[in-house]
């Protein structure tokens, strides 16, 4: 690998890196550190032959963010779509922070969102610079010169591309607040250009981890513990050092590490090893038991969300109560974790799927005591993450680095883990118990609604613990608060309980679960009082819920609602907003014999402007298959010694490709500030699910997956 400094660069291509100075007032805004001094952000690098590289600070995990941001800068630059390209940052939070965040890091849905205005300004700024170089060269004042796809001409018949400038340009001053363009004028934003990353992905000259290959780099796999909590007692590596290609092993915090000079020989080595392990202080408990406690837990909820009396429900005209269950979930991407690390000299550098680097570099500083300044951290495209590489413990990183300072002496290594590594090794989206009540007058009208929620805490004992609200935890219970609807006197509470398996946010987060105990128990008592469940709910939606009203009226029409059955088939709806955006879905089911067939989705998204339609599109409809997957099939549970169950796609089963019904998407127009895409498909596509299961069958569906009613 060639590596070139930044003056080095510049002057073999006589272009120029833009560092944009992100003005205080705005990042604050965002969310962003309000203290010190703007910070610079150099997101642009022009080339002599007029390519424009835009640096990319969110990892590209699929959801699209090498597309949405370069789409927003080329939008301002004036440039055309054919000479973009783009390219990840490297870890530097000074430089690429996320401003929902105030740190570098992807998630929560936020990429275009925290970006929009910033990447425009980096784009407008890029572009008043060349223009002003133009204008020098020229002789000619700079209001005269026009720039249209990537060509900067002058009424004289002067013409030239952005590269002749780019050298000129990276002397002048960068302009801090540069006039944006009307929306009414964009050309790029809004239309379905190309895919920057596909046609590396589709030729196999994309980057992943497992394409990584350093001088005499090790391959590493791991033996953690069988049982959540339980570590090391004793181990005896005589066997695997017989096996041809192990090198070492070594004891880590995390297991014993097994070092090859291949993954063959790594896995034959770990499978040679004898580990004895202490397991005094391991979860020992099942499922099963695990939920009987999380019952125990709701009496001593604390209060999240209050309104009125909800002692009204005990004297309603009918009461109604469901309890809602929801397994363990793993994340499963396509590229289970791995991570290269190299330590030379006293420095380290790493490539991998990096989702949080202002977690993961300082992890890493810390176990190698080195200076975090002498780490440096390269993003690599990601096979998926759906959460799993989100890791507010940086557990990955700190394992990479265990690696390499057990190691003893310098090298390079790449981690690798196995599906059923990443199958047994926690991190899942949260066992989750709801149980609602709801009472109705003699009328039918909800007069009051209950809502407790008892699941273990995320952000807890993470480095993201400081966005806890005096110890509750948001992401626990996000959506079964500050409902769109008016539902009379409400309490919402959450029972924090406590466990060795480790959790972590799975796509969509809270809203995986709260969203089906919501939608589902509302569409039973609209069902009870004798009302349809799309009129039911507009007519319960509150004035100001809006956008609400809009996507589901739009959901309704484009799907031709008539009711909950027809000819044969069962219709189920639900609307969810979560990470600003807004989604409604409504689905057709068929009895395949005791489990649903899902045939066809409609889907009415509203996420602000639509920096790009066809990749908004195709959020959804991944999300809506995620979703399926798991609403029919996926669960990871504990047996009653405490042990998961699941290894692979064998038994942690997953939507097959003949199983994917026809989805249709209907993007809302808006002028809003654009919001979440990647995560919002997910949520309402399980609650509409069971409304129509139960609409074609009478069968209420109260627990995940789909899959137990077949128990």
């Amino acid at each position: 690998m060639t590596k070139i400094s930044r003056r080095g660069f510049i002057a073999a291509t006589a272009g120029f890196t833009l560092s944009l100075v992100l003005p205080a007032p705005f990042a604050r805004a965002q969310g962003a550190p309000a203290a010190g001094p703007p910070t610079p952000n150099a997101f642009i690098r022009v080339a002599a032959d007029d390519t424009v590289t835009v640096i990319i600070k969110h990892l590209e995990m699929g959801q699209g963010p090498y597309t949405g941001l370069a789409t927003l800068v080329a939008e301002e630059m004036d440039a055309d779509w054919s000479q973009i390209r783009a390219e990840a940052a490297h870890a530097d939070d000074r430089l690429y922070a996320n401003l929902a965040f105030g740190a570098q890091g992807t998630g929560g849905s936020t990429a275009i969102a925290n970006s929009y205005i910033q990447m425009r300004r980096a784009g407008a700024a890029a572009r008043a610079m060349l223009v002003a170089a133009a204008a020098v060269e020229w002789g000619v004042p700079a209001a005269e010169i026009t720039v249209k796809a990537g060509r900067l001409s002058h009424p004289s018949g002067k013409e030239a591309g952005f590269g002749a400038f780019a050298a000129a340009a990276a002397g002048m001053e960068v302009p801090q607040d540069p006039p944006l363009k009307d929306p009414k004028d964009f050309v790029l934003i809004g239309t379905d250009v190309p895919r920057l990353d596909s046609v590396a992905k589709s030729n196999g000259s994309a980057q992943f981890t497992l394409d990584v290959y350093r001088e005499g780099m090790l391959t590493v796999v791991v033996a953690h513990p069988p049982a959540f909590g339980a570590k090391v007692a004793s181990f005896d590596d005589a066997a695997a050092m017989k096996v041809a290609g192990v090198e070492m092993v070594r004891q880590i915090p995390e297991g014993i590490a097994v070092y090859a000079r291949n993954t063959f020989a790594a896995l034959k080595g770990r499978e040679a090893l004898e580990i004895r392990w202490d397991e005094a202080a391991a979860e020992r408990r099942g499922t099963a038991r695990m939920l009987e406690e999380m019952a125990a837990a709701l009496p001593q909820a604390r209060t999240v969300e209050e309104a009125g009396d909800t002692a009204a429900i005990d004297g309603a005209a009918e009461v109604l109560e469901a309890d809602y269950r929801f397994p363990y979930l793993a994340h499963a991407p396509m590229e289970p974790l791995d991570a290269v690390i190299e330590v030379t000299g006293g420095k380290a550098e790493l490539w991998y799927g990096c989702q949080f680097p202002s977690i993961d570099r300082p992890t890493v500083a810390q176990t190698l005591g080195l200076p975090v300044e002498d780490v440096r951290i390269n993003v690599l495209f990601a096979g998926g993450s759906f959460g799993r590489r989100a890791q507010g413990s940086a557990h990955l990183a700190a394992e990479a680095a265990n690696v390499a300072k057990a190691a003893g002496r310098d090298g390079s290594f790449k981690l690798v883990w196995t599906r059923e590594d990443d199958l047994h090794g926690g991190y899942y989206r949260p066992l989750t118990l709801h149980r609602l009540r709801a009472g109705l007058d003699a009328e039918g009208r909800i007069i009051g609604w209950e809502n407790t929620v008892a699941n273990q805490s995320i952000m807890a004992g993470t480095a993201l613990e400081m966005f806890m609200q005096d110890g509750l935890d948001p992401s626990s219970y996000e959506g079964s608060n500050d409902l769109p609807y008016d539902v009379g006197a409400r309490r919402i509470a959450w029972a924090r309980v406590e466990s060795a398996v480790p959790v972590l946010w799975w796509r969509s987060v809270g809203h995986t679960h709260t969203a089906f105990a919501v939608e589902v128990f509302l569409d039973e008592v609209l069902e009870r009082a004798g009302k349809d469940p799309v009129q039911g709910r507009l007519e319960l939606l509150l004035p100001e819920a809006t956008r609400h009203r809009a996507v589901l009226e739009k959901v309704a029409e484009i799907a031709n609602w008539q009711g909950r059955t027809r000819e044969g088939r069962g219709y189920g709806v639900a609307v969810v907003k979560s990470f600003g955006s807004y989604v409604a879905q409504i689905v057709e089911v068929e009895n395949a014999g005791r489990m649903p067939k899902v045939t066809q989705v409609w889907c009415a998204v509203d996420c602000g402007v639509a920096v790009n339609p066809n990749v908004i599109r195709a959020q959804m409809e991944g999300g809506i298959g995620y979703a399926l997957s798991a609403a029919l099939y996926s669960a990871i549970t504990l047996g009653d010694d405490g042990r998961v169950q699941q290894s692979n796609f064998d038994d942690y089963r997953v939507l097959r490709i003949n199983e994917m019904p026809k989805v249709h998407v209907a993007i809302i127009p808006s002028t809003e500030h654009p919001t979440g895409v990647g995560e919002p498909g997910v949520p309402p596509l399980a609650p509409a699910v069971a409304n129509a299961w139960r609409a074609l069958t009478g069968q209420p569906v109260r627990q995940l997956p789909f899959s137990q009613l077949l128990a």
